[in-house]
């Protein structure tokens, strides 16, 4: 398939594109820069500027651009960079499908498991209702902003991305170093469900869902575990104790209200990812947190 790619330079990003190639795909990806390579095409999001020709011939386009939340505290206008960059790459893209018939007829676009809110014990898969919380907000605005592309029959599939564990960033930046030196612990009561997947199987289920017949939010995640398993599970794999915990409150501190995403209890589960017959490569959460630690 020949596929586009916006946000390829981050980190779920980074690890897609050698797995797209090595399955066989042509790859391009969206830069916000004139292009410097024959694979690149410019866009600039904040201005609505997408070339419609530069979709001639594509089959499928993946989307993960959008502002870092983790990545600074998040004060009043941060969080709206974090909504309005998901919202105009979003945007754009829906209006460029949905005005170019011959164009792609898929779209893998990111979303977060943050949609659920913090929902304690409860099992939830992707039939379930959007949360009340600031993340659930731009979630529900966030995969709202396709809806003039599935009008114009392309298949539009959500990733209401997990915990992702994987070497050198996402949602375990800062928590690896400190493992790494035996100074980690659990987060909060360590209770709250984390529903994670490996690096590996994120890009890999997003390969397979170029091709699966799957419209609309998939969950993904292999399982959900508490905060406490994930954190001595990679610990485990360090041989490195986890004996010094965090207290919700210095969280709370150090993160404002991103602290929501790190407390808050998600037992989402991929109903939608299982029944369409995608396997795991690392089912265990043993495994993964080993397969991290070599990769790092």
């Amino acid at each position: 398939m020949r596929v586009v790619v916006g946000g390829s330079s981050g980190f779920i990003g980074s690890a897609l594109l050698p797995l797209l190639r090595e399955s066989g795909h042509e790859v391009l990806t969206l830069v916000r820069r004139h292009p410097r390579m024959h694979d690149e095409i410019s866009w600039d999001p904040d201005a609505g500027v997408l070339d419609p020709r530069a979709l001639d011939g594509v089959d499928a386009v993946i989307n993960l651009a959008g502002v870092n939340p983790g990545s600074r505290p998040l004060t009043a206008a941060r969080k709206r960079l974090v909504l309005s960059s998901r919202l105009r790459s979003t945007r754009l893209i829906a209006e460029r499908l949905a005005d170019h018939p011959s164009g792609p007829r898929i779209w893998l676009q990111a979303s977060g498991i943050g949609a659920y809110g913090s929902r304690g014990e409860d099992v939830l898969d992707e039939s379930e209702p959007l949360g009340d919380t600031f993340f659930a907000h731009v979630v529900q605005q966030w995969e709202a902003a396709t809806a003039t592309a599935e009008a114009a029959g392309v298949r539009v599939v959500h990733l209401r991305t997990g915990i992702v564990l994987g070497p050198g960033g996402g949602a375990l930046g800062r928590l690896l170093p400190i493992l790494k030196v035996g100074l980690g612990g659990r987060l909060g009561s360590g209770q709250q469900f984390w529903p994670w997947i490996s690096l590996l199987d994120e890009v890999r289920a997003m390969e397979h869902l170029l091709t699966a017949d799957v419209r609309g939010p998939v969950n993904l995640v292999t399982e959900p575990r508490r905060n406490v398993e994930v954190v001595q599970a990679l610990a485990r794999a360090m041989h490195r104790p986890a004996a010094v915990p965090v207290p919700a409150f210095a969280l709370k501190l150090a993160l404002g209200d991103f602290s929501s995403e790190v407390l808050g209890s998600i037992r989402a589960v991929p109903k939608a990812l299982d029944a369409s017959g995608f396997v795991p490569a690392h089912p265990d959460l043993d495994e993964a947190a080993r397969w991290v630690v070599t990769k790092g």
